[in-house]
């Protein structure tokens, strides 16, 4: 072989200016997931080479353990070398995972997220011609979310009820606030941070800049929670003011005209929800907490499609990692049986992709896929809810966007 068909293999690494330096064979550590990762995880892996190939490029998939799969083999729900893949390699992606009833991590996948300090949980959602949707103007909906990764309730910072170190918050604010909470209440603790809110308020504001988008909304229940989520809100602005005042500027700098630059602007959580509905073409880029993101994602993903088409990445932009994820569970009735819709790890990959810079093949999968499910070639999830589609199994979904790639 010569030298130069030779496909330089290695690790992807961090080079000064916070940019990405991908070889031509990049290796990816994944986790295949549990229940219906046996099936989705081989459909997209698939995709994604094929895609890949398209442009002289390959990957060295790695595979590590999580979940199940995990347990079964090692005895450890979340062993440590997965972490140290993820952190060594600085990009993965993964399959859904089932979370331990009873002791041991409240969450697999926020487990993974703090560990590593994910701190955004990206979300776009968007629709596809001929997928089919509860609303009569899907097409409308095309907004990313950034989601805050690591504060807010998801921090896990809870006191059972009656326990010991629920008595000593319950005198703790009984002191602090002269507030009497009933003995038999649990606790949770929402810390919201001026540092992390701005870390991802700036990735926010960053992406709208990079990919033309023409305004940014911070989602809030400030009106309630004034010193966590109002907070969130006043620090978004601030950080406008003082970091982006030449590209974006806020709806009460502008009186809602903001000329060339990039309209920043708020929501209440609730109207939100509401407005996502009744006027989707007014959002963007929303930038949010933990609690709101999960809401809102879901609530999105539901007007397009499902969540079985919903794509997610979260990402550290600072250091360079990103762990890229299916965003449902594992129903694990299905698993084995070559029936589910394979969409959300496939885009998943296409974020992935991405964020390594690789736009062709992205470009080119999104393109296949949107030819696929145009032509009513589907698996059941969406062949149930069309008229005369072609129903195909998972594997053969993947096989017909490659054969359109």
């Amino acid at each position: 072989m010569s030298e130069k068909n030779i496909v330089k293999e290695g690790k992807i690494t961090l080079v000064p200016g916070g940019v990405l330096q991908v070889p031509d064979r990049p290796i990816i550590p994944f986790v295949r997931g549990d229940g219906t990762g046996v099936d989705i995880w081989p459909a997209a892996q698939a995709v994604l080479d094929a895609a890949a190939g398209k442009y002289g490029k390959s990957i060295a998939w790695h595979e590590v353990l999580a979940g199940e799969k995990a347990f079964n083999e090692t005895g450890e729900w979340l062993p440590q070398e997965t972490i140290k893949a993820f952190d060594e390699h600085l990009i993965g992606i993964k399959g859904p995972l089932t979370t331990p009833i009873g002791g041991g991590f409240r969450s697999l996948n926020v487990a993974i997220r703090q560990m590593l300090d994910l701190y955004v949980c990206l979300r776009p959602v968007r629709w596809f011609k001929g997928v089919p949707s509860p609303v009569k103007r899907p097409e409308l909906v095309d907004m990313v979310i950034f989601r805050e990764n690591t504060e807010d309730i998801y921090a896990g910072i809870e006191a059972e009820a009656e326990s010991s170190e629920a008595t000593r918050l319950r005198e703790v604010i009984a002191e602090l606030f002269d507030r009497d909470i009933p003995e038999d209440a649990g606790i949770g603790i929402k810390p919201v941070s001026r540092s992390n809110s701005h870390r991802l308020q700036r990735a926010a504001l960053k992406f709208a800049i990079q990919r033309d988008r023409q305004s940014v909304t911070w989602v809030h229940k400030g009106n309630i929670m004034k010193f966590t989520e109002g907070a969130f809100q006043q620090w978004g602005y601030e950080l406008v003011r003082t970091e982006f005042a030449d590209v974006a500027v806020g709806w009460d700098d502008c009186g809602g005209h903001p000329g060339e630059k990039i309209l920043v602007k708020d929501a209440i959580a609730d109207i939100a929800l509401q407005q996502i509905l009744t006027r989707p073409a007014e959002f963007d880029v929303i930038a949010t907490m933990n609690l709101n993101g999960d809401y809102l994602s879901d609530a999105l993903a539901a007007q397009v499609g499902g969540i079985g088409i919903a794509p997610g990445g979260n990402i550290n932009y600072e250091t360079g990692h990103g762990v890229f994820e299916a965003t449902h569970g594992t129903a694990p009735k299905y698993a084995g049986l070559d029936k589910v819709n394979p969409s959300s790890v496939i885009l998943s990959g296409v974020l992935m992709f991405e964020h390594l810079g690789w736009l062709a093949p992205a470009g080119d999968i999104i393109s296949a896929m949107e030819q696929t499910i145009a032509e009513r070639i589907v698996t059941y999830d969406f062949a149930r809810l069309m008229e005369r589609p072609t129903e195909v199994r998972c594997s053969e979904f993947a096989e017909a966007i490659i054969e359109r790639l």
